[in-house]
């Protein structure tokens, strides 16, 4: 970059740069972001004449294509610069271009507090690098969110170069692994790590003159004599492989034989699923429509966590234990749970043996708050107490402590924090989303969303538990470190302001090796193939049909002159980021697609009466004067209901009998579960590109990616689809089934769930590594709980007991 930066400043260019900034400080503002900062030199292009190439080739274009920030002062010039993923540079412009120079972090967060008039020049900075500068990370971007694989690497190449240490340190975690005081893998009778390759020779020896199939019941007592006990598998033949890919890694330590290893080795018989507020239930009560897709996300992955340990459980030999997977999704019981079962202390996971929703109430502090459900946005005040009472109530369900802590969202994640600290146990987090990019300028006017939103609270939250994780589940790489053009949510927490309150100097190692992009899947038990016509039921199909096209309820808005017109479909929450009005303004403008379409919406809520947030109230009065001003009666149906998970999947297939299509018109999407489910139903999809939901279809090929903020493109682009389809018959037909392919192939929870547990038993031999600097940094994140976040609690909590 300081090539780049002195070639403009040493060549003419430096004038079209100096034009460039008087007229961004023509427009009467100082902060620009990179449309506008796109868009203003675009403009002076075109005013200038400039030839074609200088736009996207001079050096001066491409300083432009990677400024993501100017920030205008009297006498000087920020620019932050990103010219690769995840490496953001700050530079300094004297306003008459004299000099620059490169800057800290620390310098740009004054300029951003000046800005908005709340610069003090003492104020808290957190800064995390030291805790990981003695930790090996990723160097190339493109493998982040790859952290596993490049664990595997790591640790055969320390075998390699310098085995005793880290062959001292496996010895260890096999001698420690038990359950419950049962002594698991190896006992006492191999006494150090040099007997054990010894050892590992007699059993092979001992294991191949057995039938491959000879129980483990009838072995075991030799296999004691040797020094191993139950886990290595549950006949001859499964504990002959597994200690021969032991033997083959102490021997010869490779990747692949590593993980194949690992992925045998018993380790979780415990787990704790966090997903706290919202009604997270079964029947009726799948989330509120802020949560809906995270409930669902955590009890499929529940059944098929509890699946997979019962799978590995059996293979390994351990069932002749007595010993059985436990799998506990953990969230809040709400005593006003307005007929649901939301109120009950256990409920079964439906589909499993031994899978159980545990709710703890929240301490009463004022009973008209902690008996109903609470925001997302306003349940800080609670989570610490709920992580005491909900360590009393695991312990007593599990009867042990549990292996695994997986946290969702913000407020899950905190308390998958606290408990792991209790439990030792091995922390994940999954954000689903991350709210900080979702609202712009959150951080930097941060007081102005206080009363609403209380993003001071969320995103100390955030940084506490990101950094807290083992390990962070991802289901996009975007998620972690955006594209070439827009930050990842992660990143946007590795350098931000929060005026008067603190600044984040360095808040994540974005390539820390604690980041694997591991996609979640969709239930195919109930989201499956509409051609898939023998698993329908053909009652069902004629009811989700006359709900969509025809049936007359007070929840539903609109009717269609013309049921057989092609139609559009949505489902998602009614909120100004899902943008639902947007698709239908889209729909609006374009007369063609009217002519040629119908468009079926279906949210949460169609009064705005009925809203439990402001901002939902104002998207559905906002849906409702669209739908008025562009007069779309008789061609758009609007859906106020909650539909089971059967009959959405019921609607996703109806919808695709009649050769529709599915929107997503998002403005950001961290992912879409939603896309997921239409995909695999045989919907032609059409989804946001901002966001990882865009690498979940490849465009062109199984679906297609749209600008919501383009709407007349957006309109073409439909167009351009349902005219392919009437001059090729075959390429709907086309599309719909790679769309299926590719959510079979790449989305499935057997293959998140399998990839989720090896991440988990490569992190506890790694943390028994690194011991000594990570009990470093909890402390330190244990700081920031008591002194920034649990103080801002107690105020919240103050406003809740006044209501």
């Amino acid at each position: 970059m300081y090539e780049l930066v002195q070639a403009i400043l040493n060549s003419s260019e430096k004038t079209d740069l100096h034009q460039l900034l008087s007229e961004l400080r023509s427009k009467e503002k100082q902060y620009f972001l990179r449309n506008e900062i796109l868009q203003a030199f675009r403009d002076y292009c075109h005013q200038s004449q400039k030839p074609a190439y200088f736009y996207h080739s001079s050096s001066l274009g491409e300083l432009i294509h990677y400024t993501h920030e100017i920030i205008l002062e009297e006498e000087n010039t920020w620019f932050l610069v990103r010219s690769r993923i995840a490496n953001q540079e700050f530079w300094l412009f004297k306003a008459d271009l004299s000099s620059w120079e490169l800057m800290m972090p620390q310098a740009l967060l004054n300029a951003r507090d000046r800005l908005v008039d709340r610069y003090q020049p003492q104020i808290l900075e957190i800064d995390l690098r030291p805790f990981y500068d003695p930790l090996p990370t990723i160097s190339d971007p493109r493998n982040i969110g790859q952290g596993l694989e490049f664990l595997n690497r790591y640790l055969c190449n320390q075998l390699f170069t310098d085995p005793q240490p880290w062959l001292d340190e496996l010895f260890n975690v096999l001698q420690g692994r038990q359950y419950d005081g049962i002594p698991l893998l190896i006992n006492t009778r191999i006494h150090s790590v040099t007997q054990l390759p010894q050892q590992v020779k007699k059993a092979l020896s001992f294991l191949g003159q057995q039938p491959p199939n000879e129980p483990y019941e009838k072995i075991h007592l030799d296999l004691q004599e040797l020094g191993f006990e139950p886990g290595w598998g549950n006949t001859a033949s499964r504990a002959h492989e597994t200690l021969e890919l032991l033997d083959q890694f102490i021997n010869a330590p490779h990747p692949a034989i590593l993980e194949a290893f690992v992925s045998r080795i018993p380790a979780n018989f415990r787990i704790v699923l966090i997903s706290i507020h919202g009604w997270v239930g079964q029947e009726d009560v799948l989330g509120r429509p802020e949560t809906a897709g995270q409930v669902a996300y955590v009890l499929d992955q529940a059944r098929s966590l509890e699946n997979k340990l019962r799978e590995d459980i059996t293979l390994a030999g351990l069932d002749i234990l007595g010993i059985q997977p436990q799998v506990i999704v953990l969230t809040r019981l709400i005593p006003n749970s307005e007929g649901t079962r939301c109120n009950q202390r256990l409920e079964k996971v439906y589909g499993t043996e031994n899978a159980w929703i545990l709710r703890v109430p929240f301490q009463e502090f004022n009973s008209k708050v902690t008996q109903n459900w609470i925001s997302k946005f306003e349940i800080w005040p609670y989570l610490e107490t709920f992580a005491t009472d909900a360590e009393r109530e695991l312990l007593a369900q599990l009867g042990g402590r549990p292996n695994l802590i997986i946290g969702n969202y913000s407020d899950g994640n905190l308390v998958a924090f606290l408990l792991a600290r209790r439990f030792k146990s091995i922390q994940c987090n999954i954000a689903h989303s991350l709210e900080k990019t979702k609202y712009l300028f959150s951080d930097l006017y941060w007081q102005g969303f206080e009363e609403q939103y209380h993003f001071s609270l969320q995103f100390t939250a955030d940084l506490i538990s990101m950094n807290a994780a083992d390990f962070i589940i991802a289901s996009s790489y975007q998620e972690i470190v955006g594209t070439p053009d827009t930050l990842g949510q992660y990143e946007s927490y590795k350098c931000f302001t929060m005026p008067h309150l603190y600044h984040v100097v360095d808040g994540i190692e974005l390539f820390s090796p604690k980041f694997n992009v591991v996609p979640p899947g969709v239930n195919e038990n109930i989201f499956f193939p509409y051609s898939q016509t023998a698993e329908r039921v053909n009652s069902d199909r004629e009811r989700v049909h006359n709900l969509l096209f025809s049936r007359e309820d007070p929840h539903i808005l609109g009717y269609l002159d013309n049921p057989s017109k092609q139609p559009i479909f949505s489902f998602a929450p009614i909120t100004s980021i899902k943008n639902l009005a947007g698709l239908a303004e889209c729909f609006g403008q374009s007369q063609a697609l009217q002519e040629r379409c119908n468009l079926i919406v279906i949210t949460g809520n169609l009064n705005p009466d009925d809203a439990t947030t402001l901002e939902e109230k104002g998207e559905i009065e906002r849906l409702h004067n669209i739908i008025n001003q562009y007069d779309l009666h008789g061609k758009s149906r609007w859906l106020g209901m909650r539909l089971s998970n059967p009959d959405l999947s019921e609607a996703y297939r109806v919808i695709a009998d009649c050769r529709g299509i599915f929107v997503h018109f998002a403005r950001f999407e961290a992912f879409g579960i939603t896309i997921l489910e239409a995909m695999i139903s045989g919907l032609p999809t059409f989804t946001t590109q901002f966001g990882g939901s865009s690498e979940i279809i490849q465009d062109g090929e199984n679906g297609f990616h749209i600008n919501p903020t383009n709407l007349e493109e957006t309109a073409k682009q439909i167009l351009d689809f349902i005219n392919r389809c009437d001059i090729n018959p075959q390429y709907w037909q086309e599309i719909s089934q790679r769309a299926i392919k590719r959510v079979r192939d790449k989305y499935n929870w057997q293959l998140h769930t399998k990839q989720l547990l090896l991440c988990a038993r490569i992190q506890g031999f790694w943390n028994s590594v690194y011991q000594e600097n990570r009990e470093a940094m909890l402390r330190y994140l244990e700081a920031l709980f008591y002194l920034i976040y649990k103080l801002r609690a107690e105020k919240l909590l103050e406003q809740h007991l006044q209501r």
